[in-house]
């Protein structure tokens, strides 16, 4: 099964832990204020050594995308940041529309953990892994980038890429100050783009949210559902189609810090997802 990617004059345009897309690093919502951190790739050893059973979890995750029907739906994916955005201030400082009228700025470096492993590693991590068992199950997977070394695209056209795909998930992590907050938590516009849509935004939230309660902890701190419904997200805001940000964990947290470096934590990760998807359907 093919897949597309979002067309290069996107890819020339900026990142995100956004004051646009994503609350992973200013989210006013949260129980904790959070932070742009380090760009600088790095593992810790104990993510190392938490991959030994990377095989047996993906021959896992492959068996599950077998039993299951995608064909013909189109899944756009949203990695969060870029890998190069930290090397292009003046691209990723310029506003662009935010979908409520008024602008943001075009993208963010994002967070990462306290070993300087960048959100937009973890994230790339995961969308890829999610790219294949959506792929193998036989949807059309979208990317919003192509790669984890260029810059971009901005928050506005990571809801606008996806105009033509049955539903949007952008995936992150949260940066909060405090290493004593934990879990996952998703994040739905409000007001969405029409109430249909908004009304489909919501379910997938739900529908993901009990994917991923099922192996990870729920930050009861955006509700007892860990949904929040926010205006300000340009990448929500401009989506036409079913979307949500899924801030998958804390990165400052050492017990989630060490899940999100590792290959097996990430298929994980990317495992809840694609079983929110597949429910939502």
């Amino acid at each position: 099964m093919r897949h597309r990617l979002l067309v290069p004059s996107l890819l020339a345009s900026a990142a995100l832990c956004l004051p646009g897309l994503a609350a992973c690093s200013q989210d006013s919502a949260a129980p904790e204020r959070t932070t742009q951190a380090a760009e600088t790739p790095g593992r810790s050893a104990s993510a190392d050594a938490a991959d030994g059973d990377d095989r047996a979890t993906s021959e896992t995750a492959s068996a599950r995308a077998d039993d299951v029907g995608l064909t013909g739906k189109v899944i756009a994916v949203d990695p969060g940041h870029n890998g190069g955005n930290a090397d292009h201030p003046e691209t990723i400082n310029r506003q662009v529309p935010d979908g409520r009228g008024g602008t943001k700025a075009c993208n963010t470096t994002g967070t990462s953990t306290s070993s300087d492993y960048p959100e937009a590693d973890f994230t790339w991590a995961v969308a890829r892994k999610l790219e294949k068992s959506l792929t193998d199950a036989g949807a059309e997977v979208v990317l919003s980038r192509e790669d984890n070394t260029g810059v971009g695209p901005c928050v506005d056209e990571r809801g606008t890429f996806a105009d033509d795909a049955d539903l949007l998930v952008s995936i992150h992590a949260n940066g909060s100050e405090s290493s004593a907050v934990k879990g996952f938590h998703i994040i739905v516009a409000d007001p969405g783009e029409n109430e249909k849509t908004e009304r489909a935004s919501v379910d997938l939230a739900k529908s993901v949210g009990k994917s991923m309660g099922e192996e990870f902890t729920p930050n009861r701190a955006y509700g007892q559902d860990a949904i929040s419904r926010r205006p300000d997200l340009a990448g929500l805001n401009n989506a036409s189609v079913p979307a949500v940000i899924v801030e998958c964990g804390e990165m400052r947290n050492p017990s989630e810090a060490k899940l999100m470096e590792s290959k097996s934590g990430q298929e994980k990760y990317a495992d809840a997802l694609f079983d929110g998807v597949v429910d939502w359907f």
